[in-house]
């Protein structure tokens, strides 16, 4: 067992709380984008696409936090979110480089590790139920 077995517990419920506080998005996503992008969007749309873009990464954090306490669903819940993280990523470095400077490229520096952390996960688990 390695040391990502033994931890993806409290690994899980850190990175879901993390990933849980862009819940700020959905409040204030105005400031949210500021503080993430140093930039905004305006208008009506914006508000909404921000708004619920800031929701569904928070859904994703409680959803980690959930796979963690509930290892029936680990790896499912590991394989979506990493998507998910995969995605934001994908979409920074092909998109948004001049962010990569301020918080955006913080946040895609600790989402690949999160990414690599589940993915070291999956094949581990995958390795022992064979």
């Amino acid at each position: 067992m390695t040391f990502v077995t033994r931890l993806i517990k409290p690994i899980m419920i850190i990175s879901g709380g993390l990933t849980l506080t862009m819940i700020y998005a959905l409040l204030a996503p105005q400031a949210a984008m500021t503080a993430m992008f140093g930039d905004t969007l305006s208008g009506p749309l914006a508000e909404i696409v921000v708004r619920n873009w800031g929701a569904l990464i928070a859904i994703g954090g409680a959803t980690l936090i959930w796979g963690a306490l509930v290892p029936a669903v680990r790896s499912q819940v590991l394989v979506a979110v990493g998507a998910s993280k995969l995605v934001f990523i994908g979409l920074v470095l092909t998109f948004g480089r001049p962010y990569l400077s301020g918080q955006a490229g913080i946040a895609v520096g600790l989402d690949a590790v999160c990414v690599l952390v589940f993915a070291l996960y999956l094949l581990e688990s995958r390795q022992n139920a064979a």
